[in-house]
């Protein structure tokens, strides 16, 4: 009976994940794919996200917190899929401990992790700003020049590279481990969790995030395309591999740009 119990939990909190997560996919995929989508029938934040594609609306804090709800509702998209294998996790362990219905407690737990990326999508709206300001950021690609690409390319390579990067996409990629060193108990603890292990998540994968300003920050088969690498880093059985391969040529294409302006 409690593996029956945990087998519904599984599918309640999983469909639940899903649901964040393809919300999140739909309203970006609406606003990158869908510019001149502006009549009737489309919602305020598709119209928000898809403005912010077409033209530089001036900075303003109503702006500013579009931009804002732009990036955390990416970063939304982005890292949940990869943060469902420690809340499914927690959710059974509750279960089994508590004999009680895990879902208040997955969503705090959740509600942690998001408010992690909710801090980098500040900075990540601090750095847009910073970037249109002075020119360096393109109004019609929403991406930046060669010296500012390849710039990040190489930082973000070398970051790969780095024992940070290791240590953080270790306690990224098992979720037991995880558990075993920052396991704790109740509502409170479960956010707690969910806001050590964002750190960890953000200390993984937060300048990989910043490779969005080099493809353009709404393009849509870069947003997929590194969703799918996270995905594959933090569940693949290869994954450290796989970073150190993708730093290597993360930081050759920068090198590469950059040797093109000399």
């Amino acid at each position: 009976m409690i593996e029956a119990v945990l087998r519904r939990d599984r599918v309640i909190v999983g469909a639940g994940l899903a649901l964040v997560a393809t919300s999140a996919w739909a309203w970006t995929l609406a606003g990158a794919l869908m510019p001149m989508s502006h009549g009737a029938g489309t919602d305020a934040m598709t119209q928000a996200m898809s403005s912010m594609v077409m033209t530089p609306a001036p900075w303003s804090p109503a702006h500013a917190t579009l931009v804002l709800c732009m990036w955390w509702v990416m970063m939304a998209a982005m890292m949940v899929p990869s943060a469902a294998p420690l809340i499914l996790l927690v959710a059974a362990i509750h279960r089994r401990r508590h004999h009680d219905q895990p879902y208040a407690v997955v969503g705090l737990l959740t509600a942690g992790y998001l408010t992690v990326w909710g801090a980098f999508s500040v900075a990540a709206t601090l750095m847009q700003w910073g970037l249109e300001r002075t020119g360096l950021l393109s109004p019609e690609t929403m991406s930046v020049g060669t010296v500012v690409a390849g710039s990040i390319l190489l930082a973000a390579g070398l970051y790969q590279l780095t024992p940070l990067k290791q240590t953080c996409l270790s306690r990224c990629r098992s979720p037991i481990n995880f558990l075993t060193a920052h396991w704790r108990p109740g509502r409170a603890g479960a956010f707690t969790m969910g806001l050590v292990h964002g750190a960890y998540c953000l200390g993984c994968c937060w300048f990989l995030m910043t490779l969005l300003f080099v493809s353009g920050v709404m393009n849509p088969f870069w947003i997929g395309a590194l969703a799918f690498y996270v995905l594959l880093e933090k569940l693949a059985p290869g994954g450290p591999w796989l970073s150190r391969v993708s730093g290597v040529i993360l930081s050759s294409a920068g090198v590469l740009a950059l040797s093109r302006l000399l």
